[in-house]
């Protein structure tokens, strides 16, 4: 179903008229499915072309596989986010999860893979959301190479970008986390120390994460979702707040809307399981034998694509410079 342009905060108000809302809401999981699988199928059309279809098979990563190894990464993410110092706001975390899903929704993980993505999904979140933090204190984060890690954030950079297309403005479901509460606060007497939530809504929005809900629902969908959850984990009761007063101007089928979205979104969140690390090594096995050596900064295709790139720069700047004494 498309998520209901309903919002249940007056914070969320510009998310229907949003770039997230126009370019990367999905009907439902068939529509993400048949996306990912087009994705699949092209990066095999262009790299297995001229092999037999029983032997691409078997060579390639499948859209299921790809699946699984970006689902993988998605705990790294978050992961290196949780740990990560200074500690960063929770949107960070939330816009560079959302940039990690786009990617890849149009681009492979044959082509790209994730480990370089992750780091640089999260460091263009950092300055999208004012997270104000070096290049230098940035990499001080990231294991090994901290030069080697700097080239690949760099050059990757505008490749997420450009794959996002440039849409960089994400929404959240914090905000309108924060706006539920304070209105819980002051309009439902009936539930005590609305505070006491929080490790439950922090708890179903970390799942989330895990799941295709953002691009399927509004933020303050989940929201709301986050905020029941945690009601029913301290064994309370929200219905009567959400239909008389929160939603009190909602029509019978917006109000079905949401609660059908709402529903949904607990059901992905409860169906999360994290890949298990012996499959994920099978499939990271095979990726480096079918992955694009031209975007493998291991490989000496890449390493010889940097250096004409950097002397391609150099000849640029020498004629530059010549222009400039000739003409002087």
């Amino acid at each position: 179903m498309h998520a209901a342009s309903l919002s249940v905060h007056k914070c969320h108000r510009m998310f229907p008229t949003s770039t997230q809302k126009k370019h990367w809401m999905f009907k439902d999981d068939d529509e993400i499915f048949k996306c990912r699988q087009e994705t699949n199928r092209r990066f095999i059309e262009k790299h297995g072309a001229g092999m037999p279809e029983d032997k691409r098979a078997e060579f390639f990563l499948s859209a299921q596989e790809e699946k699984i190894v970006t689902q993988y990464y998605e705990y790294h993410l978050r992961d290196f986010c949780k740990v990560f110092q200074p500690p960063m706001p929770k949107a960070v975390l939330g816009t560079a999860s959302h940039y990690f899903k786009r990617f890849y929704m149009h681009s492979s993980v044959m082509d790209f893979h994730p480990k370089g993505i992750l780091v640089t999904c999260v460091y263009l979140s950092c300055k999208v959301e004012e997270f104000n933090v070096s290049i230098g204190q940035f990499v001080a984060n990231v294991k090994g190479d901290k030069d080697k890690a700097t080239d690949i954030i760099l050059n990757n950079e505008l490749t997420v970008m450009h794959a996002v297309n440039y849409h960089l403005t994400v929404h959240n479901p914090f905000r309108p986390v924060e706006g539920l509460l304070i209105d819980i606060k002051t309009r439902c007497s009936s539930l005590q120390s609305p505070d006491r939530l929080r490790a439950g809504i922090d708890e179903f929005l970390e799942a989330v994460l895990f799941t295709d809900a953002v691009l399927l629902f509004a933020p303050a969908q989940i929201a709301l979702a986050a905020i029941l959850y945690a009601v029913s984990r301290v064994q309370e009761n929200l219905d009567a707040y959400v239909t008389s007063q929160l939603l009190s101007s909602a029509s019978r089928p917006q109000l079905q809307a949401l609660v059908e979205a709402v529903r949904k979104i607990r059901l992905l969140a409860k169906m999360v399981e994290q890949p298990q690390r012996d499959v994920v090594k099978q499939l990271e096995r095979k990726l480096e034998k079918c992955r694009n050596q031209d975007n493998n900064p291991e490989s000496q295709a890449y390493k010889r694509r940097m250096r004409e790139m950097l002397e391609e720069e150099d000849e640029i700047q020498s004629y530059k410079v010549a222009r400039v004494d000739s003409d002087s």
